[in-house]
């Protein structure tokens, strides 16, 4: 017994340790298993519990002028965030916060109540309501720097600008189109608790800035447009306008104004129809502005003359059975006066001349029809269709601005290709994307070389229409644009709006506009203004022409450009009958451009040899000499000589040209009669471009 006994105890006793063995070989098992294996899927369990990452948004890129003026800018706000596990008392919490937040109480305790180490309560607060909330002390509560995107000039080019989202996300306009490029790259927040919920920690990587940009804007000239616009709408009660103004040899934009508009600061609430951009994505039926077009086509193919006589048959045409009357029973027009007074039978009959290919041959090659490509959202193509889709009378509906629809800044566009000497110019609202604190990259600006621009008339029509243009603000029915102290060329424009019941044309509701440029020897801008349906007078020459006559003068005037025609003078100018110019010839003329100034009596004749145009000029004015300029650059030749004297009634004639050296002696030369023809950024030497 003593044996078995002893056998049995002892394998009692290799029977625990074994065990023992065993489990001590599971639990390594167990802990190789979990520390080796699952340590990954366990790291990122504990990381899910104990951090939270935040991504906080960077600086977007400032937005400046051409001048460098900061139209859009990023500033440091404060936003509040809840670390909902150190609130003791969410709902006490949320009712100290709702009065300071202006939100229900029941929004915020939502969002402070649960186990969570993150939850954002309000985002880019005020710098007053950051203070308020850090006088209340709670437990819980904490604050992030982000950024808030901050228009300065508020309404100022709004519809250019745009707005960003909550999350500074482009939503619209310049902040849309280059929301990559603005927005920068974000960066990241980690917040770390302890076993109790409690945060410990905060790091992360910081936000990268955005780019600048560089608008061809001019926040001076963007306001005297606004300021106009939104006058001229509160005085005709017009719905909608819009203002544009170009620069015709570059294609920048200066100022784009939109009625009605809003503050992109405060761009929620705001309707659809502030936040429209009217002057890119509105299409509207053009009116006789058009008949800028319909005349380009009828001279570039030399199937008219500005003195050829056309019946106008007292005002009234038949067109496939339909009858097309005029706003006045004109008789026997010359093609200027047609132009001048807006004839629509005249304008019919020279379209009809063109043919339908042919005219829609060239509203394509003014560009309509097609985006400009300018860089802003939005834009619309205008509404036109092909010939074969034409009714009998849609030639003479087209040639008067009607069965066709375009955009503002495709008009604008077209007369500044009659502006500038028949070149199509793409046209641009962003310069260089600039990488520092304003200053643009040395990119090349573009110009004709580079393909922004085509030329698609040449410069004998571009003269003739720019002169005709200049009739019809002299002695036509754009009277009322006549600039103080400058020259301009122009259109009236009035066409009847679609009633979207009837499907007829309006008798009530009219687009009222104006296209033109100033001055007209050198053209500096060129500006477009419609109005849609003004109350009371509704004719382009009537509401739309005086818009473009005070902005020209505050633009001109802003950019330093001395007075063309003495102040008594242009005055007498929007009453005189005939025309202050000398009359149009039959055809281009041979000779350099010319420009008078009024008369006087014998005088001694100065020296002008060595100036520029803009120095004679002053000189002129001063000592109301009788003088003729010819050509443009630094003066080389005068007729008399200098020291001669000046029999009364005379001139002095002055020839210029670019190349030589101002204030240098030169010998007196006879010009020469041919100039080379140039592009849109080269000096104007068309007919009518002397200085």
């Amino acid at each position: 017994m003593g044996k078995e006994t002893a056998s049995i105890s002892r394998r009692r006793f290799l029977i625990v340790p074994i065990l023992l063995g065993l489990w001590t070989l599971l639990i390594f098992a167990r802990l190789i298993f979990l520390q080796v294996f699952q340590y990954d899927s366990f790291t990122r369990q504990a990381r899910r519990q104990q951090e939270r990452t935040v991504e906080v948004s960077p600086a977007r890129g400032v937005i400046y002028d051409r001048n460098h003026s900061p139209l859009a800018i990023s500033v440091e706000v404060d936003s509040v965030f809840a670390v909902p596990g150190e609130i003791d008392n969410p709902r006490a919490a949320a009712k100290l916060l709702a009065p300071v937040l202006q939100m229900r109480a029941a929004a915020i305790q939502e969002q402070l109540q649960g186990s969570s180490s993150f939850r954002w309560v309000k985002r880019k607060i005020s710098a007053k309501e950051a203070d308020r909330i850090r006088q209340l002390n709670l437990s819980g509560i904490y604050f992030q720097k982000e950024t808030k995107r901050f228009y300065p000039k508020r309404e100022l080019a709004a519809h250019v600008l745009g707005h960003v989202g909550i999350d500074d996300q482009g939503l619209a306009g310049i902040e849309l189109k280059y929301d990559e490029r603005l927005r920068g790259r974000s960066g990241k927040l980690l917040i770390e608790r302890d076993a109790r919920q409690r945060g410990f920690r905060r790091a992360g990587r910081p936000p990268e800035p955005g780019e600048n940009l560089v608008l061809t804007l001019d926040e001076n000239i963007q306001h005297i447009a606004e300021q106009e616009l939104a006058s001229a709408i509160s005085k005709t009660r017009a719905i909608a306008g819009t203002v544009i103004i170009q620069d015709p040899h570059t294609g920048e934009m200066l100022a784009l104004a939109n009625q009605p508009t809003f503050n992109p600061n405060r761009y929620v609430g705001a309707n659809s129809e502030a936040l429209r951009n009217w002057g890119v994505s509105s299409a509207y039926e053009p009116g006789s502005t058009f008949k800028i077009i319909t005349l380009a086509a009828a001279l570039e193919e030399k199937l008219a003359d500005p003195e050829e006589r056309i019946d106008c048959q007292m005002g009234s045409i038949v067109l496939a059975g339909h009858t097309i009357r005029d706003h006045k029973p004109f008789g026997i027009l010359s093609v200027q006066e047609v132009f001048q007074y807006s004839s629509d039978v005249g304008a019919i009959k020279l379209a009809l001349r063109v043919g339908n290919d042919g005219l829609y041959r060239y509203l394509r090659t003014f560009g309509f029809g097609v985006p400009t490509g300018i860089e802003l959202p939005g834009e619309a193509s205008g509404l036109t269709k092909p010939p074969e889709r034409w009714s009998k009378i849609s030639i003479g509906a087209i040639a008067m601005g009607q069965e066709i629809g375009v955009t503002p800044l495709q008009m604008v566009t077209a007369a500044s290709a009659v502006a500038n000497g028949g070149w199509l110019v793409r046209p641009r609202i962003v310069q260089n994307p600039s990488r520092g604190r304003g200053e643009a990259d040395p990119q090349r600006k573009e110009n004709f070389s580079n393909g922004s621009a085509r030329r698609i008339l040449s410069p004998e029509t571009a003269s003739l229409l720019q002169r005709m243009m200049a009739q019809v603000v002299m002695a036509g029915t754009g009277k009322m644009a006549q600039p103080e102290g400058y020259t301009a060329a122009g259109k009236t424009g009035t066409a009847q709006k679609i009633d979207p019941e009837t499907r007829r044309y309006s008798t009530a509701n009219f687009v009222a506009s104006f296209v033109g440029f100033a001055p007209v020897d050198s053209p500096q801008l060129t500006i477009l203004v419609v109005l849609d349906s003004p109350r009371g007078q509704y004719h382009g020459g009537d509401v739309a022409a005086p818009i473009f006559k005070r902005i020209a003068e505050q633009v001109l005037a802003y950019r330093n450009l001395p007075a063309i025609i003495p102040p008594k003078r242009s005055v007498a100018l929007a009453s005189r009958k005939e025309p202050a110019m000398p009359p149009l010839p039959a055809r281009p003329p041979d000779k350099p451009p010319t420009r008078l100034v009024s008369l006087d009596a014998e005088v001694i004749v100065p020296n002008f040899l060595g100036k520029t145009v803009r120095a004679v000029t002053e000189e002129i004015l001063a000592g109301h000499l009788a003088v003729q300029l010819i050509g443009s650059g630094i003066a080389y030749s005068q007729k008399p000589l200098p020291g001669a004297l000046l029999p009364e009634g005379q001139k002095v004639q002055i020839w210029f040209r670019v190349g030589q050296t101002e204030g240098a002696k030169l010998p007196l030369q006879k010009p020469s009669a041919n100039q080379p023809e140039a592009g849109p950024n080269a000096p104007n030497t068309s007919p009518l471009a002397s200085g």
